[in-house]
């Protein structure tokens, strides 16, 4: 069987499309869809990355900050506590006489330092006397603060503050 020269052509042509298209499918395709899925394994690695840049540096900030707490502590007279650093402000601000009750905590908190907390109550003072005396023991060189505070009138004499403070402070 003889073909003519344009049969020839066409089945030259379908051989070359044919080839054409088996090359852009098997040698192509899986190049650029390697390429595709490097890029976004690429930017989702610069992602990751940049997280990590973004933590370390968060770690080395609570670090120092760690550090400088750790300095303040050692920078504090040795046998401070909470209880006698807050009763004996208590004489300095003239509401000793007002204490109710003072109750510490248990120390808690994971890691070089735990917190230490004292529960206080005073009742009948007056609000001079109350700020004078938060004056005196929220104290960042001794790392003294205020965690809590509920202010509310006395009963029986409304001119008078019943005050219930939770102090907060770090120990070693």
């Amino acid at each position: 069987m003889q073909l003519a020269k344009r049969e020839k052509y066409f089945i030259t042509a379908a051989v070359i499309v044919i080839v054409f298209a088996l090359l852009i499918q098997f040698a192509i395709m899986p190049f650029v869809e390697k390429r595709q899925r490097f890029k976004n394994n690429l930017t989702v690695m610069q992602n990751n990355l940049q997280q990590m840049v973004a933590l370390r540096q968060e770690y080395l900030m609570l670090q120092q900050e760690s550090d400088t707490l750790a300095q303040r502590l050692a920078g504090r007279e040795e046998n401070f506590t909470l209880f006698s650093f807050l009763e004996k402000a208590a004489g300095i601000a003239g509401v000793k006489d007002n204490i109710k009750s003072m109750k510490p905590s248990a120390s808690t908190g994971k890691g070089p330092f735990k917190e230490s907390l004292v529960e206080m109550k005073l009742e009948r003072i007056t609000l001079g006397q109350m700020v004078g005396y938060l004056k005196l023991i929220e104290s960042p060189e001794k790392l003294v603060s205020i965690k809590r505070i509920s202010i509310q009138a006395n009963k029986k004499e409304t001119q008078f503050l019943d005050v219930v403070l939770q102090v907060l402070t770090f120990t070693e």
